[in-house]
């Protein structure tokens, strides 16, 4: 691949005409030089087969509406944005299981969830046995790499939405719950509160048939992304004195919020942990991604660390750059502190917020990016791409 390719794919990629994924797909390639098409076209037949995993988790939860509102049928819906780095974990795998395989041979085609995905024959755990226990994990064949990563995925897909339903319904915020039946303010939050139940019940019944040290991983997780939360009033007690202008506040920010030392052993990250705000964000949202990503690990499965960096400081990129710049306004005004409302305490200026907010963004997914491209995973590598074109700066002060 020649040099001026790479040029006229980052000009491809600058083009904001193009759609945002052909535009990450473009920028990937000018970013490391690597075109997979056999990997791009995996990940259809991922985004298939997860949306099939999706659909029989919300099936869970729409029998168990239909059951309380004495109702015929409901369908159910949430946002599952949250579960992309399950999906390129499994297509990470399915990669590799591709790549062992003897010649003329598919596992992925054979997976257990092949034939749901196309509509056929029953899901669900019922289909697998006890793939965990299945084979020595140093042995496992390119078949049992493709069964047990589906039957991660699907139960990785159900805990991260579990996960958020919890959130949701702790902080009374029902809006992304969307149930077909016509439900007044208490019936919607009784409804949110069956669906998360109802996810947390089939989850711990679930999670009793997975080997301790796998469940573990999860566990961890959970624990110290709670502790984090624990923190909130802390953080904002602090945001909102330091916007009263006082300096102590503005220096806790920085102590305890930008520049806090990784409260995890930094040995399991080897790029990324300097970067401003990585313990914070870290313990917000790239905890739970992390201890995913070591469940497949644990489990045998060939998911290295520079993949886990991937995924993890993609996960804080977008958290950063879509999630906390789109909500500034908002966050701004319920007195929230994020690394975005940060930058706007501790610059002198506007100007200088903005430009340090994206920076910090683009810090994040460029490390991101190169990590994917040590894993060999153009998958993880395009998502970060993928985040970056999808994020707009225009909406914060200073843009202009």
């Amino acid at each position: 691949m020649t040099a001026p390719a790479r040029r006229v794919a980052q000009w491809l990629a600058d083009r904001s005409a193009l759609p945002t994924s052909g535009r990450a797909v473009a920028g990937y390639y000018a970013d490391t030089g690597v075109f997979d098409v056999d990997a791009i076209r995996l990940k259809r037949t991922v985004d298939d087969r997860t949306e099939t995993m999706i659909e029989e988790v919300f099936g869970l939860v729409e029998d168990a509406l239909a059951d309380h509102f004495d109702a015929d049928a409901v369908t159910f819906g949430y946002d599952t944005k949250l579960v992309l780095p399950a999906q390129l974990t499994l297509g990470h795998v399915y990669r590799t299981a591709r790549q062992r395989a003897p010649a003329g041979t598919d596992p992925v085609e054979l997976g257990l969830w092949a034939d749901a995905a196309d509509g056929d024959g029953a899901t669900g755990p019922a289909r697998y046995g006890d793939p965990l226990d299945s084979a020595d994990a140093d042995t496992l064949s390119p078949q049992e790499l493709v069964d047990r990563a589906e039957y991660l995925t699907r139960l990785v897909i159900e805990a991260l939405i579990d996960g958020d339903m919890r959130d949701a319904v702790n902080d009374a915020e029902y809006e992304d719950f969307e149930v077909s039946l016509d439900l007044d303010d208490a019936e919607r939050a009784e409804a949110a509160r069956i669906a998360q139940q109802t996810l947390q019940s089939n989850l711990e019944a679930t999670f009793e048939r997975v080997p301790d040290a796998v469940r573990d991983h999860y566990e961890w997780a959970v624990d110290v992304s709670e502790a984090h939360q624990d923190r909130d009033e802390d953080f904002r007690a602090m945001y909102e004195r330091a916007r009263d202008g006082e300096e102590a506040a503005r220096e806790s920010i920085r102590e305890e919020y930008r520049d806090a030392p990784l409260d995890v052993d930094a040995d399991r990250f080897a790029d990324g942990t300097d970067l401003p705000y990585f313990s914070t964000q870290y313990a917000r949202v790239g905890v739970i991604y992390d201890g995913m990503v070591e469940m497949y690990r644990e489990a045998g499965l060939p998911v290295d660390p520079a993949f886990k960096e991937s995924i993890v400081l993609s996960i804080i990129g977008a958290q950063i750059w879509l999630d906390d710049l789109d909500d500034y306004a908002a966050d701004l005004a319920d007195g929230q502190l994020t690394p975005v409302t940060a930058e706007y305490v501790l610059q002198p200026d506007d100007r200088t917020a903005y430009e340090q907010v994206v920076d910090l963004s683009e810090s994040y997914l460029d490390t991101a990016t190169a990590a994917a491209a040590r894993s060999d995973a153009p998958l993880a590598g395009i998502a970060a791409d993928y985040i970056y074109y999808s994020g707009d700066p225009s909406v914060l002060p200073g843009s202009e």
